[in-house]
């Protein structure tokens, strides 16, 4: 599938492109927060998708893919958006060069780089695999930078099958979070820790982390798809530590054992009434087209959020 961008400009698929171009800062803002004598500013959220969103068609490894992150950023305007997530899997390159492409791209079409994400592991003992996995991070700090993206999505990682190792790499986890939080402070990034199973399968999980961190570049990426049990409720408990989200296509059931669409509507309103000031990035994992059924899902947030 060749894209250009008469193509996705004039696809049945795109919407009008946002007038407005909005910040990236996706911190949350207290509630009490005052725009000057009498007056309070109050929650607004904006839009953005993870380039994830479209991994069967960005290339991968050894997968070619049919289109190209610049591609995904013009159809992130197609779409209406406020900003896009650059998944760091789908990236051609590493060179300053072809960073600086992606954030001219991004600005000249009107779109802010929400965050970046990086697939790391932090769950390990103190040693060389260990500190690849900070090194990775702190490489995706740096390319944050050139990139003009406010935060990095970063996991716990690992696996655990008992209550003490469960134990010990929850202090590894806190431990290499705060060695990059340090680092990112540095840089002006932030790190979100998402809830992404191991140590991280609820709400209550992944607060203990940020708290035992302890660190005021470190903030949660609420993957709400990813709550395994009572997901609004666990939305609303980690909605004030909340700095970036993903938003899915369906959560777990209140119960755990299955799956139901996701209430947009209400995954909103949780937000709002936290007073949270920052990006819903739809992060796709339905089985429909990607390209068909992202935007139509794109859209119905955009509903909620207008609503």
């Amino acid at each position: 599938m060749q894209i250009t961008r008469r193509r996705i400009l004039g696809s049945g698929m795109a919407v009008a492109v946002g007038a407005a171009v909005r910040t990236a800062n996706a911190a949350v803002v207290p509630a009490e927060t005052r725009a000057g004598p009498g007056g309070k500013i109050g929650p607004s959220l904006k839009l953005s998708c993870c380039a994830y969103s479209l991994r069967n068609y960005l290339p991968r490894g050894d997968k070619k893919g049919t289109i190209r992150m610049h591609d995904f950023i013009e159809l992130g305007a197609a779409w209406g958006l406020d900003g896009v997530e650059l998944t760091s899997y789908y990236f051609d390159s590493e060179e300053k060069a072809y960073l600086h492409s992606l954030k001219a791209k991004a600005f000249r079409f009107g779109l802010d780089v929400s965050g970046t994400a990086v697939g790391n592991v932090f769950a390990l003992p103190p040693g060389e695999k260990r500190n690849e996995q900070i090194g990775l991070v702190k490489r995706w700090i740096d390319h944050s930078v050139e990139l003009g993206a406010p935060c990095v999505r970063v996991f716990a990682g690992g696996r655990s099958a008992t209550a003490d190792e469960r134990r010990q790499a929850f202090q590894w986890v806190v431990d290499c979070l705060r060695i990059c939080c340090d680092y990112a402070g540095t840089r002006g990034v932030f790190l979100a820790l998402e809830t992404h199973g191991h140590l991280t399968e609820t709400a209550e999980d992944v607060l203990q982390i940020v708290d035992a961190v302890n660190h005021e570049w470190c903030g949660i990426n609420l993957d709400i798809g990813n709550l395994r049990k009572e997901p609004y409720k666990g939305v609303a408990l980690a909605a004030p530590r909340t700095i970036t989200t993903h938003v899915k296509v369906s959560v777990h059931t209140a119960d755990g054992t299955g799956t139901e669409p996701a209430d947009y509507a209400r995954i909103v309103r949780i937000l709002r009434e936290a007073n949270y000031r920052g990006y819903l990035s739809l992060e796709y994992e339905g089985k429909e087209d990607q390209m068909v059924d992202v935007p139509k899902q794109l859209a119905l947030i955009r509903k909620a959020m207008e609503a």
